[in-house]
């Protein structure tokens, strides 16, 4: 598989609304598979099946814990491959990870 084949497997998964919530949902850390499919008003087998397209996607992994499956955000692989499309798209346009909005020094003496 080439490396446009596996972004565009990337982003087909993240085509789907369901599947981007639950990306924002594993964002805080890991979840079970039964506490992502309480979140949704759909039935636990098509959740499963939206966390086989992201896993399939390498958007999420897993790991089993006793009879449950633990999903994680695979938070690399979602970075490098939206990274590299913004880099394509808006090369001029600087794209960073892990800052967080600070107040100014002025605004904190408010």
């Amino acid at each position: 598989m080439t490396e446009a084949q596996d972004e565009a497997g990337a982003f087909r998964a993240l085509a789907d609304p369901t599947r981007r919530q639950i990306l924002e949902d594993l964002r805080d850390g890991e979840l079970a598979a039964g506490e992502i499919a309480a979140r949704f008003a759909i039935s636990a087998p098509s959740v499963s099946r939206h966390l086989g397209v992201l896993k399939g996607a390498g958007l999420i992994t897993e790991r089993r814990e006793g009879n449950r499956i633990i999903y994680a955000l695979a938070e690399e692989r979602l970075a490098n491959c939206v990274g590299r499309f913004l880099s394509a798209v808006c090369p001029e346009q600087i794209v960073l990870r892990h800052t967080k909005w600070r107040p100014s020094p002025q605004s904190e003496g408010s």
